[in-house]
């Protein structure tokens, strides 16, 4: 499941990415189909990286891609073990939501991105995530710890005030909104719930099979109840 549009990065052969906070994977994986790439990505949570060893080998076998490379790395969003501007672009995707020294990670982030780079950031949207946080107490301990709720525009302020022009956002994932909705009105942690279990089928059976009718429903009730706010910015030049 991607939630940054690859063709707003800007990406050009030859090119360095970041991908920090990668979970399992998949916007590196995504980074390495672009074709003349080379990709790390880069998390704190061991379990995770050996899981995008896993998926990033197999996606190797399969991939068409040419001239693409990968590597992973155990790091700290808020110290990052890269040398500055070490990066033309920079994915930072559903993580800053997780962080308590959000100020720290943007400048890490920015410290190790190369003048004019381009800068790919997503995080929950505000009025979605807020309905799961009054839904369940539990929501944003169980899913990894959510600790804040952005608006688009103090994050993008926060981020613009340290060196950064901004590009644009859009909104991702309308058809997972209701399925959080779902989990957190029954309980996160429940298994057993008929009606969350049958929407995460269906889940899954669009993002295997992909069908035009849910692709255009999705783009459609995006911009209203879109899941993620993904934002777009490059960096200035010295």
């Amino acid at each position: 499941m991607i939630t940054l549009d690859f063709k707003r990065l800007d990406l050009k052969p030859g090119q360095k990415i970041l991908d920090i906070g990668c979970g399992e994977g998949r916007h590196t994986a995504q980074g390495y189909e672009q074709g003349d790439t080379f990709c790390v990505g880069a998390d704190r949570n061991p379990k995770d990286l050996l899981t995008s060893k896993t998926k990033l080998e197999l996606h190797q076998q399969l991939s068409t891609a040419k001239g693409s490379s990968w590597s992973l790395a155990a790091a700290d969003i808020t110290r990052l073990p890269f040398c500055d501007a070490g990066f033309d672009t920079v994915i930072c995707s559903e993580v800053m939501e997780h962080i308590p020294d959000e100020k720290k990670a943007i400048a890490e982030i920015i410290r190790v991105l190369k003048p004019g780079g381009t800068l790919g950031v997503s995080v929950p949207r505000y009025w979605p995530e807020a309905i799961c946080w009054w839904l369940s107490h539990d929501y944003h301990n169980v899913n990894q710890g959510h600790i804040r709720i952005y608006k688009k525009n103090d994050l993008i302020a926060k981020i613009v005030s340290q060196g950064m022009g901004y590009r644009g956002f859009h909104h991702a994932h309308s058809l997972h909104s209701p399925f959080w909705w779902l989990k957190c009105l029954v309980g996160p942690t429940r298994t057993d719930a008929w009606c969350v279990n049958l929407y995460h089928r269906f889940l899954v059976w669009d993002l295997m099979e992909k069908p035009l009718f849910t692709k255009m429903l999705d783009r459609i009730l995006n911009p209203v109840m879109g899941k993620s706010l993904a934002l777009y910015f490059q960096k200035n030049q010295d």
